[in-house]
Order: C-alpha cells, then sequence, then structure tokens
C-alpha cells in the first residue's frame, strides 16, 4: 500500500492485518512511556485547507507517539489565503523534505489529485475530502466495532451495521460502507430520500427510511451521522423538529436496541438533532472511546506506510 485514500484501497487481509496493528499500538498506549521510535527522523506534513478538531489532533498525537517530526499547515494565515494553488503547495512541501502527508480538503478528488500528479513522491493520507471519503474514519469505527462485537480479532462477519442520517453530505458513510462489507459486515442506510445521494442503489448494501423498522430487526450497531448544515444550500427536511422525530436516535430507540448493541457517531454532535443528550451520554455510546481509539488507528496507518522493518515495533 503506497497511500490512503479511499475505504476500498484495502482488501480483507490488508484491512485485517491493519486493525491488528493498531490493536499492538493500543497496548503500548497504556505503557507509562508512550513513545515508540519507529518513525524517527521522518517528518510528517498534516496539511489541512479545512477546519477540524478530532482529527487533526489525533494524527498529530500518533505521528509524535511514533516519534516523527510534524509541521502542521493551516490553510487560514498562509500563502493559500493569497491565491497559491496545491501544486504550489505540495511543491513547497517537496522541496522541505517531507515523507508523508497527510491532506483534508473541501474538494472531493484532492488528495487523489496530490497522489497520482506526480507534484510529491511521498505517501499520501486522505483525512477527509469533500463529500468523498474519510478511510481513517472509517478504520477507526471498524476497530471500535471488532472490539465491542468480536472481541478486537479478526474481522465483522455477520454483523449487522446500521449508518442513520445526511449520507448525502457524508464522506464518513461512504468510507464505512466500502470497508465495513470487506470486512463482511452488513450495511443498511436510513434516511430521508433527499439525503440519500444518487446512485446509493448501487452501493453495496441496504437502504431503508424507516428507522424504527430497522432497529426492530435488531442491528448490532448504530452510526449516526451529523447533519451537515454547513453543506446545505436548500430545504432537505420540513424541520429540525421533525428530522429529529423520524430520524433522530432517542433514549427509547437505544432501549429498543439489543442489549449488546453500540452507539457510534463521528462527531461532532448535534445533541437533540440527529442525537438526544440521553443517547450521548448513554453507556453504550461509543463517541469518546472512537476518539481514542483513532490514534491507535492512524498510528498503525503511518508505521504500514512509513516504518521499515519491525525494528520500531521491536522497540
Amino acid at each position: 500500500m503506497r497511500h490512503l485514500l479511499n475505504g476500498s484501497d484495502l482488501d480483507h487481509a490488508g484491512a485485517v492485518a491493519l486493525l491488528d496493528t493498531a490493536e499492538s499500538m493500543a497496548q503500548t498506549q497504556s505503557r507509562q512511556i508512550k513513545k515508540l521510535p519507529a518513525l524517527r527522523g521522518l517528518t510528517v506534513v498534516n496539511l489541512f485547507f479545512e477546519d477540524s478538531t478530532r482529527t487533526r489532533i489525533s494524527f498529530e498525537a500518533a505521528e509524535k507517539r511514533l516519534s516523527a517530526d510534524v509541521i502542521n499547515f493551516s490553510a487560514k494565515g498562509s500563502s493559500v489565503s493569497k491565491g497559491e494553488s496545491l501544486k504550489d503547495t505540495a511543491q513547497t512541501l517537496r522541496a522541505i523534505g517531507a515523507d508523508a502527508v497527510v491532506v483534508r480538503h473541501p474538494a472531493s478528488g484532492a488528495p487523489h489529485r496530490l497522489a497520482s500528479a506526480g507534484w510529491i513522491d511521498t505517501p499520501v493520507i486522505n483525512a477527509g475530502d469533500g463529500t468523498h471519503q474519510h478511510p481513517t474514519q472509517a478504520l477507526l469505527d471498524a476497530f471500535t466495532l471488532r472490539r465491542h462485537l468480536s472481541a478486537g480479532i479478526g474481522d465483522l462477519a455477520g454483523r449487522h451495521v446500521v449508518i442513520v442520517g445526511d449520507i448525502l453530505h457524508s464522506r464518513v458513510a461512504r468510507s464505512n460502507v466500502e470497508l465495513l462489507t470487506t470486512l463482511g459486515a452488513q450495511v443498511t442506510l436510513v434516511a430521508p430520500p433527499t439525503l440519500l445521494p444518487v446512485g446509493v442503489e448501487t452501493w453495496r448494501c441496504a437502504v431503508s427510511y424507516d428507522l424504527d423498522a430497522v432497529i426492530a430487526a435488531g442491528p448490532d450497531a448504530v452510526m449516526m451521522l451529523r447533519v451537515q448544515r454547513e453543506r446545505m444550500t436548500s430545504g432537505y427536511f420540513p424541520s429540525e423538529r421533525e428530522y429529529a422525530r423520524r430520524y433522530g436516535l432517542d433514549a427509547l430507540r437505544v432501549a429498543a436496541l439489543p442489549e449488546h448493541a453500540i452507539v457510534l457517531h463521528p462527531g461532532p454532535m448535534n445533541r437533540g438533532l440527529e442525537i438526544s443528550a440521553e443517547a450521548a451520554d448513554s453507556p453504550r455510546c461509543t463517541v469518546v472511546e472512537q476518539v481514542a481509539n483513532g490514534v491507535s488507528v492512524r498510528m498503525a496507518v503511518l508505521y504500514t506506510l512509513l516504518a521499515q522493518g519491525e525494528q520500531g515495533m521491536e522497540e
């Protein structure tokens, strides 16, 4: 694997191996000294053209815990605000000797362009591009699901995961459908018709408009998606109250889930819209755990792409 750009970049064996590596990384994070020397002497650039909290901090923590030198680039306050192109920014990174680039960009396909255009010759990791892909989020979701549903080993064969909400604008949903089905899970998307993308019938998943009916079928996990108001230019549903009534996860719907089922959310949460405060604060909700798992998963991705041999892990 040269880059990580899509949820589909990993086959079954590759996805399981990466999750196993993340499990090994997680075990090191319970020690008093959390740092590993695996990426000592390498420079990783976090190239963020879009606002982020969890993803940016998670990547920075992962890089530093692998002993990499970290450069954080924000479009605000940089030459991008003066009109500098992605190509010129990339060539600047090449000139300073970046060994890997983590990219978040509002334009779908920007990380693919960076990886394929020949502007840089280092691994590119997609940290979210437009409404397209967010592969490391899908990996940390799969890691969280595997820990709860498969004792942290193997794949997710036979498990049923429901993804609810703003599918149309969600890069998280696209990456999760690809990765979770690769790992053997059954995925069902639940949303109003206006929040489903054109061509969703070709995706490797089922589609429903009825959240209560899907919950009654007894899924193993429910992933709630944020309603992305900032990407909405017209009315996609009658009102927020109506959306919360039909597609929001509240305490009653959590209680209707099987006893072993868990609730996920990629964050940030719109409490009272796609998820109630009671559901968000429920012991079944894994939001905080997902953030912690994100560090281990991103350590695994960086290690897989950059580390030479197994010396770093052995140390």
